[in-house]
């Protein structure tokens, strides 16, 4: 496998650290504690920068500022077009700051710099774009009642906001958030994952450029367990949205719970399966499968880490996998020839290479990969199982990098029952040219989303989320809009009228 995990990025000029304090009513101020911590490159395991850490005071200091801002602030009292114009300069001081933002993410997350030109930073922008245009279509209906009354429903933003974010995907997380909330009116505190702070803290600027009014964004860099727990249990918020592990999610709900019953939305863990039959192309099913799970260093929730094979195609696949894995270039992911930079942290690059001896120690059979690569940073091999059983823990856990589980099954209904058979919920794929299989086998795995020969095939309109321990609620479409807006019916009676 060819690597350049030690490739200078000296072409690059990194852009220079411009903030590291928390974004709390329009400033950017120390923590109250004084504290900071460290973010790490994962190319090299060295600092970039020391950021302020945040915790319940910090939050308790955002909160009322947000809760000012919706309560009597003017964004939830502007018209829906009004926050869209803002939202739209918004999104337009993105673009103009997009090599740097992408930049931010390459060197805090080791996400490709090139795919984040091209995609991540310019997809947060779609985001608001699209939040935008529906901030002035809010309504809600007149109803038809069946006695002497008058009634419609008006939709209201929810109030107060915690979103709580993960380090996979740091910008686009951010705008799957930040954007519906934003144009339904209301109010937030945004804790980033404390592996990537950077991006999070330069939106916040950028929202001020845009004429976002003070306290409508608030952002508190810190730890899970005391600024993210201190969201979830705060008693002035009225809506926490997660992405993370269903672990943390669990302790979330039961945080929301044990406070003021906030709502909750979680997405959360998944251990996705993609099913390739016999009537597939072998090449384009094996090219699927790959990208399905080392796509961002398999650090992503919807990783198509479970693939079955059909055994009619399954010793072909099998050569044209392990073919299409030793092409896959590992390294810099500042170098435009890298396919796959280094995991986030060396916390996840361990907890990825035990997975990985686990499965050697289960019996499963190690098919390519399994090492890290280069002399520092936190860069695995793409790694591909064999003679996986479905009782072994690289086939239940999701591990949350390039490692695949790879399975063989005989009949249509086996592969369901495969597929079905995980705590999660999450994504499935299925490869097919039958139309019959493709219905049957979509309407029957219990997962949010399923792609039929595709997969990532993410868009800001078509919502996502999860069936099972992968949580409930969904990110992008309107539907995201609507976990953000409360129903209220008002009822006035009404005399003499002619008809109901």
């Amino acid at each position: 496998m060819a690597t350049y995990p030690n490739v200078s990025s000296s072409e690059f000029n990194i852009p220079k650290i411009r903030f590291t304090k928390l974004f709390i009513n329009g400033e950017f101020v120390d923590a109250v504690s004084g504290k900071t911590f460290e973010t790490i490159d994962p190319r090299t395991g060295q600092v970039i920068a020391r950021i302020a850490e945040g915790d319940k005071d910090d939050v308790d200091l955002a909160v009322k500022a947000a809760r000012q801002a919706f309560d009597y602030g003017p964004w939830p009292r502007l018209s829906g077009s009004e926050r869209g114009r803002i939202m739209r300069k918004f999104a337009d001081l993105i673009d103009e700051n997009l090599e740097e933002l992408a930049a931010l993410d390459t060197i805090d997350a080791g996400k490709l710099f090139g795919w984040g030109k091209a995609v991540d930073i310019p997809q947060g922008a779609d985001h608001l774009r699209y939040y935008a245009g529906a901030a002035d279509k809010i309504h809600g209906e007149v109803l038809k009642m069946s006695q002497p009354f008058q009634a419609y429903t008006l939709l209201e933003p929810i109030g107060v906001v915690g979103h709580i974010i993960p380090w996979n995907f740091p910008t686009s997380m951010f705008f799957m958030k930040a954007s519906p909330a934003l144009a339904a009116g209301c109010t937030m505190v945004i804790k980033p994952a404390e592996q990537t702070p950077l991006s999070a803290l330069f939106y916040a600027h950028l929202a001020k450029l845009a004429g976002i009014p003070d306290g409508v964004i608030n952002v508190v860099t810190g730890f899970g367990p005391t600024a993210g727990a201190a969201i979830s249990s705060h008693m002035d918020i009225d809506k926490v949205s997660f992405t993370g592990s269903t672990e943390v999610g669990r302790k979330v709900m039961q945080a929301a719970a044990a406070s003021n019953l906030k709502a909750v939305s979680l997405e959360l863990g998944g251990k996705s399966p993609l099913l390739i039959f016999d009537d597939a192309d072998v090449d384009k099913a094996a090219e699927l499968a790959l990208l399905g799970i080392v796509f961002n260093k398999g650090e992503i929730c919807v990783a198509s880490s479970r693939v079955y094979v059909q055994e009619g195609i399954y010793d072909e696949f099998v050569r044209k996998l392990v073919e299409e894995a030793k092409a896959w270039v590992v390294g810099d992911p500042f170098d435009p020839k890298v396919r796959q930079g280094p995991q986030v942290d060396k916390k996840q690059f361990e907890r990825i290479l035990s997975y990985i001896e686990h499965g050697k120690r289960e019996g499963a059979t190690l098919l390519t990969g399994g090492k890290p690569c280069g002399e520092k940073g936190y860069y695995i091999e793409p790694t591909v199982f064999t003679d996986v059983e479905e009782d072994m823990l690289i086939a239940k856990d999701e591990i949350f990098g390039p490692v695949m589980s790879l399975m063989k099954f005989k009949t249509i209904e086996e592969a369901i029952k495969c597929a079905n058979n995980t705590k999660y919920g999450l994504a499935a794929g299925i490869v097919t040219k039958n139309i019959d299989v493709a219905n049957t086998v979509s309407r029957s795995i219990r997962a949010g989303i399923v792609w039929i020969n595709c997969y990532f095939a993410f868009d800001k309109d078509c919502p996502y989320g999860g069936y099972k321990m992968s949580g409930f609620g969904r990110d992008l479409g309107l539907d995201a809009l609507h976990k953000y807006l409360q129903v209220k019916s008002v009822v006035t009676p009404i005399y003499n009228s002619p008809w109901l």
